[in-house]
């Protein structure tokens, strides 16, 4: 298996200021590496949030042995009427995960200033201090994908949710759930023409809400949750080392 990750920027790279234009990545077998960076080039080249002048893939073997092998989350959809009944339940679920108030409204209030978040923003989901101290960059989940026959298997279980965006938001939320000292995810995109979001942990799954900010905006990103007693260190190690395969 190979990782293939794809970033895009307009303006230059990311770390010289360029402004974020789109991600991706995948984890696929050597016979699909040429389709697979076709696929992400061209997101990157057509994609709503501006023309990208800087565009990164990389590519590398992953062994067999190193593969932690997850069963996806369990996916459910609440749909809402605005952007407001959408926030509200989002935090009524984060809530439930175990998020303080005063956490979830720190968080929000991040993504909905951030239009160039390049990585998740980890806070303490008691105090919500951040954590990462990584400015845009954030905190980036990598080395994560999909195989043949769980993709099949899952598309079939949920046609009507069978698109690669969800797929691939699928993917990421399911390996950062399993991640130790995680208590949720908060999520919606930066992307201008898409306005769902989710919630998610590993109890609870993965959870879309259908209108979490308004048509046109750019700003979005992630949150990461922790726990009281996390080691940054360590959480951070899985997030951007561990390779995860979606069976």
């Amino acid at each position: 298996m190979y990782s293939v990750r794809m970033r895009a920027a307009e303006g230059g790279p990311h770390e010289q200021g360029g402004f974020h234009i789109s991600g991706g990545e995948t984890l696929v077998p050597k016979a699909l590496l040429e389709e697979t960076a076709r696929t992400l080039i061209q997101k990157a080249l057509k994609h709503s949030r501006g023309d990208a002048d800087f565009i990164q893939l990389t590519i590398e073997k992953v062994a067999e042995e190193e593969l932690l092998r997850l069963a996806p989350l369990a996916v459910s959809t609440v749909a809402v009427k605005s952007v407001e009944e959408g926030r509200l339940q989002a935090g009524e679920y984060l809530q439930r995960f175990g998020v303080s108030e005063k956490a979830i409204a720190i968080g929000m209030n991040l993504l909905q200033s951030s239009s160039n978040l390049r990585g998740a923003v980890v806070l303490n989901a008691r105090s919500g201090e951040r954590l990462d101290h990584r400015g845009m960059r954030g905190v980036r989940a990598t080395r994560m994908g999909w195989s043949r026959e769980g993709y099949v298997r899952w598309s079939a279980m949920y046609p009507e949710l069978a698109s690669p965006r969800i797929a691939e938001a699928l993917v990421l939320a399911t390996k950062v759930a399993h991640a130790p000292f995680l208590v949720a995810e908060l999520c919606w995109s930066d992307d201008p023409e898409y306005v769902t979001g989710y919630v998610s942990n590993r109890e609870k799954g993965y959870v879309r809400i259908t209108h979490l900010k308004e048509k046109g905006d750019m700003n979005g990103g992630r949150i990461f949750f922790v726990s009281d007693d996390s080691e940054l260190e360590s959480f951070i190690a899985y997030l951007e080392q561990k390779s995860v395969l979606l069976l």
